[in-house]
Formats: C-alpha cells, sequence, structure tokens
C-alpha cells in the first residue's frame, strides 16, 4: 500500500486524509461529489470526518481510483 509522501506531508500538516488525497490529484470538491453522485455539500462534510464509515471510504476510494485501506492513516 503505497502512499505518496505528498499526501503524508498534507496529513502531517493537519489535512484529514480524505482532503489529503483530494489535494493531491488536484480535483475540486465538486468533481469528487460528481464522480460519487452525490452533492458538494455532502462530500465535502466527508472531508471533515476523521474516520468516514467503511462503505464512504470504499466510494470516496473509488471515486479517487485507490484501495479504501489507502484512506486509513
Amino acid at each position: 500500500m503505497m502512499i505518496p509522501h505528498e499526501v503524508v506531508t498534507l496529513i502531517v500538516d493537519g489535512a484529514l486524509p480524505v482532503r489529503a488525497w483530494r489535494e493531491h490529484f488536484d480535483l475540486t470538491q465538486e468533481e469528487v461529489a460528481e464522480r460519487m453522485g452525490i452533492s458538494p455539500l455532502a462530500y465535502a462534510e466527508q472531508e471533515t470526518i476523521p474516520k468516514p464509515r467503511k462503505a464512504t471510504r470504499e466510494k470516496i476510494a473509488a471515486a479517487f481510483g485507490i484501495t479504501a485501506s489507502q484512506l486509513e492513516l
């Protein structure tokens, strides 16, 4: 399970994993929400949750093209 240095650095600097990965992929909250089929507001809320539910992590990971375990730091 590889986690890019940029993602680790963002997390060390205080970002939660979901936000760190989104920023790593240079995506907006709106773009991720569209990929997930949810509203931007619903997605934005996920970036504030330290450990989203497993099903939610899986959906976010799929939107990023990574594994759900890569969101668990």
